[in-house]
């Protein structure tokens, strides 16, 4: 279980610089087998890479366990008290269809198709006047921007308030220790994350006190219809909501895409045909696992899951499993002609799994096929500098991975 109240923490945050496991996790598992247990930031957990168990945690949302966040992520989102929107019942549900009628399939082709070509066409030639681009940054602030304005209605071009500047650094508290202490990422953070929310809060009051008839018919529009029927959708709960939102959407679009482009231009063999988008979210994994808390004591396969336990829920074990994959670690999305569509839902979960599967995973897959589907069809790119990939245990890119692109018919 390791030290006295930090655990094992120190190991886990340690980098890794591989698509790999990271060694905290494999390193146990070759010891002890696919589950077990260890103390993460004076927190008893367990950690499960067993598939089967795996699905049986997840499947039993709101039974047997419910989502868990780190002292850091609870804090900055605050994820506490009756209105965090991680609760299950009446609140998750609210949430995920609200998320699910502005970002879901049938939204994404009768709306929002159009306007994601656009905004990608228009940030790639904005980067091919550049030598060289961050792409992982720039992606960041193109998907933080487009995400906002459906939120609710921020114009980037036309605001002195840049929300995505502030964004793009929330991913640094999650490996800080929560001390609110000036001079610390935590503590920077949070200035970032109460000017992002002053912002918000002022945009909510203008909407409730304009006319109906101006009203855009966004996310926020329809919270603000839904404020009179639901007593939780309070001012603190909508901005923190729209808050957390924005994070998920770009962190995971902005890596997922980044590790696309770095190994593609290390493998440009597939360029010749690009299926690559499953054999990216396979390798991403952006975070090491699912989170979850046992409200009571659990029974599984042996052994007891105390109540109150976190458990970590190794979703990328499935993706790195070599009796599935061989050669997991090779980038290989030709692999992915072998495997039925059953096969394919039951060891790909780059979006999570049950009840809380991502809301936002149609979103994100549209958003990398459009992007890849414009790049390969009209831009060359050369990779100019790239940093190391790693994780610690989320995965960064280093001192970034540096591209510069140019149109085709130049």
């Amino acid at each position: 279980m390791g030290l006295p109240i930090i655990g094992e923490t120190l190991e886990l945050i340690v980098p890794s610089y591989s698509l790999d496991l990271h060694p905290f996790i494999k390193k146990r598992i070759q010891r002890y087998g696919p589950i077990f247990r260890t103390n993460i930031l004076g927190r008893p957990a367990v950690v499960s890479a067993d598939p089967e168990i795996n699905r049986y945690i997840l499947q039993n949302e709101g039974k047997l366990v419910e989502v868990w966040y780190m002292d850091t992520f609870s804090k900055l989102f605050a994820q506490s008290d009756e209105s965090r929107t991680n609760a299950s019942g009446i609140i998750h549900k609210y949430a995920r269809s609200l998320t699910l009628t502005h970002f879901g399939s049938e939204n994404l082709k009768e709306r929002l198709l159009p306007q994601v070509e656009n905004i990608v066409s228009k940030s790639l030639q904005m980067w091919s006047s550049d030598p060289s681009v961050d792409v992982k940054a720039a992606l960041s602030i193109a998907v933080c921007d487009f995400t906002a304005k459906q939120l609710f209605g921020y114009d980037a071009e036309n605001s002195s308030d840049k929300i995505s500047e502030k964004f793009t650094k929330v991913i640094d508290v999650f490996i800080s220790w929560p001390l609110n202490i000036p001079g610390t990422t935590y503590h920077k953070c949070l200035k970032d994350k109460d000017s992002t929310l002053s912002i918000l809060r002022n945009t909510l009051k203008e909407r409730v006190n304009s006319p109906a008839e101006s009203r855009r018919g966004d996310f926020l529009d329809q919270i603000i219809a839904d404020m009179d029927k639901e007593k939780f959708l309070t001012e603190d709960f909508t901005v923190n909501l729209i808050f957390a939102i924005l994070f998920a959407s770009f962190e995971s679009i902005s890596a997922a895409l980044t590790l696309s482009l770095k190994l593609i231009g290390d493998h440009p063999s597939v360029l010749e045909e690009l299926t690559v988008i499953n054999e990216t979210l396979r390798l991403g994994n952006v975070a090491p696992g699912l989170l979850r808390r046992a409200l009571q004591d659990m029974q599984v396969e042996g052994y007891t899951i105390p109540a109150g336990w976190v458990i970590m829920v190794v979703n990328s074990a499935l993706h790195l499993n070599p009796a599935t994959f061989k050669d997991p670690l090779e980038f290989n999305p030709w692999r992915w002609k072998d495997f039925d569509s059953y096969t394919v839902s039951k060891n790909l979960m780059p979006f999570g799994g049950g009840r809380r599967q991502c809301a936002g995973s149609e979103f994100t897959k549209l958003f990398m096929a459009i992007f890849l589907h414009k790049l390969v069809t009209k831009y060359r790119w050369n990779i100019i500098k790239q940093g190391n990939i790693g994780r610690n245990p989320i995965m960064g890119f280093g001192d970034g991975i540096h591209i510069s692109f140019s149109p085709k018919d130049k």
